[in-house]
């Protein structure tokens, strides 16, 4: 690992730069909210501070960022506006997946276009394929594709007979269309819609990313950063988003709670307030911290030449997949005793606690099967989990 990629480890800062456009992110929060969209703006402000080239290789024009530091630029885009930080990581971190697939895929996605933008629908039960001789035909709807309005490619899951588990397939845009499904009580402006191949489309073996082989850590880059575990990164891009909102729940809390017009200490000055601001703000800050430390661990024993234990990568998966639960026992805390004006349609806590509980619905963010498959290794038993 380079000089330069250990010190931005380290210091959990790099080459993304999204301080000068944080509040174009935050004027788009209501329309992104409203339109069910993020805006046009708030994506090209992310494609400017660099944050869709943090894991493409440097060779096709990758910026060499750390995932401390895009994990941190998530959480602070989430204080502005959590549907967006749900999109920024969402398709910054296909990049992560299409470097572990072949080499001239990968220069066809982001050859002639480093800030080219990949959506995904990994869920395979609409997915109709055939093996052929090449590849495989594929047609179907999934669900669930966030940010797909702003991208030229999907990353589409499917079932294989005859090969394991969940296969990965790229497929260009003009080979599928969007409808729009998305009709929610939170994270409205990730524009999370249905993706449609109506007729079956060849995809080439070129074109397609096996579950095992991310499980396995099996690919052909010389960069370092690749040999992470794929399923951490990802997990990690649905769970961030939460820190980053809960933080803003605290803070408009904390803002009332200090700026009463009527009475300023009558919140201040109760007992049970002043415990839930202390544990709400410490499980948010732990959550962070976890979080961060476990890609620390995980970076300093890639950078050592070893391996990432097994069951390490199950403890971190486990870690990260109870973030979003932490998120929301912080801000069901707050909005418990947030006040009558906090009911209404409009109110910006209500906004942040229903965009938490939305992630926690995400597959990824369940860390029941994930405490189980963790509790079992750390007793002696056998791995289960091949996302991990």
């Amino acid at each position: 690992m380079s000089t330069v990629l250990q010190a931005q480890i380290k210091a959990n800062t790099g080459p993304i730069d999204i301080d000068p456009y944080l509040d174009i992110l935050t004027r788009g929060a209501q329309s992104a909210r409203s339109d069910r969209m993020v805006p046009k703006e708030s994506v090209e402000a992310m494609r400017e501070a660099g944050l869709f080239r943090a894991f493409i290789p440097p060779k096709l024009g990758g910026i060499g960022a750390s995932p401390q530091q895009w994990l941190r630029t998530l959480i602070t885009i989430a204080e502005r506006d959590m549907s967006t930080a749900w999109i920024g990581g969402i398709i910054s971190v296909h990049a992560f997946q299409i470097a572990l697939m072949d080499h001239e895929t990968q220069r066809e996605v982001y050859g002639d276009n480093p800030d080219e933008r990949v959506s995904s629908s990994y869920n395979p039960v609409g997915a109709r394929t055939e093996e052929v001789d090449g590849g495989v035909m594929l047609h179907g709807r999934w669900g669930w594709s966030s940010g797909c309005d702003h991208c030229n490619w999907a990353l589409l899951g499917a079932i294989v007979k005859g090969r394991p588990m969940l296969q990965t397939m790229l497929v260009p845009r003009s080979a599928y269309v969007i409808e729009d499904t998305w009709h929610v009580m939170g994270l409205q402006g990730t524009g999370s819609k249905d993706v449609v191949i109506e007729e079956p489309v060849f995809i080439p073996n070129s074109h397609i990313h096996s579950q095992m082989d991310g499980y396995n850590i099996k690919h052909d880059q010389a960069e370092p950063i690749y040999s992470l575990p794929w399923a951490q990164i990802f997990a990690a891009t649905v769970a961030a988003p939460s820190i980053g909102a809960a933080r803003h729940g605290l803070k408009l809390f904390l803002e009332k709670a200090t700026g009463s017009s009527t009475d300023p200490t009558k919140l201040m000055g109760d007992p049970d307030i002043v415990r839930r601001v202390a544990e709400a703000k410490t499980l948010i800050d732990s959550a962070e911290l976890s979080l961060l430390a476990n890609f620390d661990r995980m970076t300093a024993q890639l950078d050592a030449g070893e391996e990432i234990p097994l069951i390490d990568r199950a403890r971190c998966r486990y870690e990260t997949g109870t973030i979003a639960t932490r998120m929301m026992q912080a801000i069901d805390m707050l909005f418990d005793v947030g006040g009558g004006r906090s009911v209404f349609l409009d109110a910006p806590l209500q906004n942040i606690w229903h965009d938490i509980h939305i992630t926690r619905a995400h597959v990824a963010n369940n860390p029941v099967p994930l405490a189980r498959n963790y509790g079992n290794m750390v007793l002696g038993g056998d791995n289960a989990d091949f996302f991990i």
